[in-house]
């Protein structure tokens, strides 16, 4: 990583409120060149805290398109952070219109040109392309990287049409906690203790919500642009990672807008910027590559960025098993159209005896975490022991071959039987060396009650077969000669998926079942390069060791005799942090998922946070301490939380939920 200090530019930062139509004023950060000239703006849009939380990572790169002659401009979202108002849903419809209500505010300023962009990773990238469908004429471009045009079917809570388990119950959590922040009195002064006891009384678990809508309906269609692509007017780099499970929405992207306002761009990356080098890699300049969008756009300097292939992808070459990689082997290629005309989509039959799959309730405990953020246990270990349980067909490349590249989304049709009204089913494609050792490559859900459209829930006709189709996520991925491709499938994959109450498994029949692979011709791509990761100087801030040995980042404890598995997590966002400016920040998290191998009905979750922000020099010291639940039954999902909020050792603040969702469709 080069750290850049010299830039075309000097820069100034200031802190700024900008003013909604309705009074509320929404806290900013803005870096501006020192120049007579108006710029062009870039917003990045979040709830996650701009003095302190994001404050590391905004010192990376808004100082760096300041230096190269943008105002680059950081807004904590209503009700979060030193921003006035009270929270609400996430992508709501309050927040879209404030978020438009900032971009027009932004181009009225005397040192703007009246162009702007928006930027952003997850939450950020999210609500780009959300405000970017609702069009204000001064937003011209966007980069939305890690994010998704579907929130139902591609997003932290539903995956083919079932509940997700692992993140509807950790991000839910993880928003419980985040919320019940308190405003800063260093930049807020003493009104902090009102503003943040008044959003507290706001405050309400989003699992509530999102559990309440188990199939595809208008609560979700709300920010899914996927609902109408052509709403979308400006020109918008997406940007994704192999190993983000958002990179799906690259794909419909580069597939639906328009080509002369679209690029896509994956890497082998985790759910992180391409440029921080976090695993696995290799990381780019990425700050480089979005400023030549940004002058091709927002100031019509011609930098090449259009003349770029459609979507610019890496294929990663066969790799070992591992839970983390600092680099992936593999090579970038370009492809001029989406479907490309370099893939060709080709069928693989299955073979031999229908087979009984009844996996065990804790499959899926080897499949690495939902969001990989480049720690060391995030990533899928060795699969055979997920392939154990799950039926498994081997399709050989051939050793006097050539290797097998795939680029795209495999696709399953599996002919079932099944003798209950609901279950799963959930196709793993893995790369199986010589040695037997297996790599997972992708996967793909189906909750079975969605096999006719995610907006219904269709119980299965007791003792029918049928065909299902699904797909499973995209993936760039070279198999060698000599090895197997293998399909796996399994009833089960918790903690990703919550299981059926009934999950008694299927029959498959491999007559009439295939995998669809999408094999891309080897082309030469050799023009494809980017400059080296550089960023602005970091903030500062310093990490104190902890006085405690770290928790295991995944740990997996079994009781053999009541056949009941626990994975604890520690999702290590950031840990314990001291800023330049005197703040101490603490943050503590740990999730538990359990389930008796033989009990779909034994499934249970539980987080725990604990966040500590302390300014010693102001006499300031708050904590909070939130638990989240659930459990269920045959009829319903059963979820507690819990908000305990003290300032100086003292509460001052104590809410519990309960309630009981029933079992629509999940």
């Amino acid at each position: 990583m080069h750290i850049r200090t010299e830039f075309p530019y000097e820069t100034q930062r200031e802190d700024v409120r900008i003013p909604l139509p309705d009074g509320t004023l929404l806290y900013a950060r803005v870096w501006r060149p020192v120049t007579e000239e108006p710029v062009p703006a870039l917003l990045e849009y979040l709830p996650y805290r701009l003095t302190d939380w994001t404050a590391p990572r905004d010192w990376q790169r808004h100082p760096w398109y300041a230096g190269h002659g943008y105002a680059s401009v950081r807004v904590d979202v209503r009700g979060h952070g030193c921003s006035q108002g009270l929270p609400g849903d996430e992508y709501d419809a309050t927040e879209l219109a404030d978020g438009v209500a900032v971009v027009n505010w932004l181009a009225r300023q005397p040192w703007c040109t009246g162009k702007v962009g928006m930027f952003g990773i997850s939450w950020g990238g999210f609500n780009s392309l959300q405000i970017a469908a609702l069009a204000p004429e001064p937003l011209k471009a966007i980069v939305t990287v890690c994010s998704t045009d579907d929130r139902y079917d591609n997003d932290v809570h539903y995956m083919g049409g079932s509940v997700l388990a692992v993140d509807m119950h950790a991000w839910a959590a993880t928003m419980l906690a985040f919320v019940s922040r308190p405003p800063d009195p260093a930049f807020v002064g003493e009104k902090w203790r009102e503003m943040w006891l008044e959003r507290l009384e706001a405050v309400k678990p989003f699992i509530h919500t999102w559990l309440a809508h188990q199939t595809r309906d208008d609560y979700w269609k709300h920010g899914s642009v996927c609902e109408d692509y052509g709403a979308i007017d400006a020109a918008v780099l997406a940007v994704g990672g192999w190993h983000d499970p958002y990179r799906d929405t690259v794909l419909r992207l580069v597939e639906h807008l328009p080509p002369d306002r679209v690029r896509g761009l994956i890497g082998p990356w985790s759910h992180q910027y391409p440029d921080r080098g976090l695993p696995p890699g290799p990381a780019i300049g990425f700050l480089q590559e979005t400023l030549r969008w940004w002058d091709h756009h927002l100031k019509g300097e011609e930098t090449g960025v259009m003349k770029e292939p459609l979507l610019r992808s890496w294929i990663s070459e066969s790799h070992p098993p591992a839970t983390v990689y600092a680099e992936l082997p593999g090579r970038w290629v370009g492809d001029p159209a989406w479907p490309s005309p370099h893939v060709t989509l080709v069928s693989y039959a299955l073979r031999g005896a229908p087979v009984r799959v009844r996996s065990p309730q804790h499959t899926g405990l080897d499949a690495g975490r939902f969001f990989p953020f480049g720690n060391d246990a995030d990533l899928p270990p060795d699969q055979r022991a997920e392939d154990a349980h799950s039926a498994a067909f081997d399709f050989p490349v051939p050793a006097d071959s050539g290797p097998l590249e795939i680029l795209g989304r495999p696709e399953v049709t599996l002919r079932l039987r099944m003798d209950v009204p609901y279950g799963q089913a959930i196709a793993r494609l893995c790369d199986v060396a010589p040695d037997g050792s297996s790599t997972l490559v992708t996967r793909g859900v189906l909750n079975l009650s969605a096999r006719h459209g995610r907006d219904r829930a269709e119980p299965w006709p007791l003792g029918r077969t049928e065909d299902v189709v699904f797909s499973l996520n995209g993936i760039g991925h070279t198999f060698p000669p000599g090895h197997r491709i293998r399909l796996a499938v399994s009833s089960a994959y918790w903690p990703w998926i919550w299981p059926q109450a009934d999950s008694v498994g299927f029959t498959l029949d491999p007559a009439g079942s295939s995998l669809q692979l999408p094999l891309r011709e080897r082309t030469s791509d050799d023009t494809i390069a980017f400059a080296d990761p550089e960023q602005s100087e970091p903030l500062g801030v310093s990490y104190p060791a902890p006085l405690d040995e770290p928790r295991p980042e995944r740990l997996v404890v079994r009781d053999v005799a009541k056949g009941e598995w626990r994975l604890e997590v520690d999702p290590r966002y950031g840990g314990t942090r001291v800023y330049p400016d005197g703040l101490e920040f603490t943050e503590d998290a740990k999730e538990t998922y359990t389930i008796d191998e033989s009990d779909p009905l034994s499934a249970r979750t539980r987080s725990d946070w604990h966040l500590r922000l302390h300014r010693p020099e102001l006499a300031w010291d708050v904590t909070i301490d939130t638990r989240s639940e659930i459990a269920c039954d045959a009829a319903d999902f059963i979820t507690s939380d819990e908000v305990v909020c003290r300032e100086g050792g003292e509460v001052v603040f104590h809410r519990t939920w309960e309630r009981r969702v029933p079992r629509d469709a999940g």
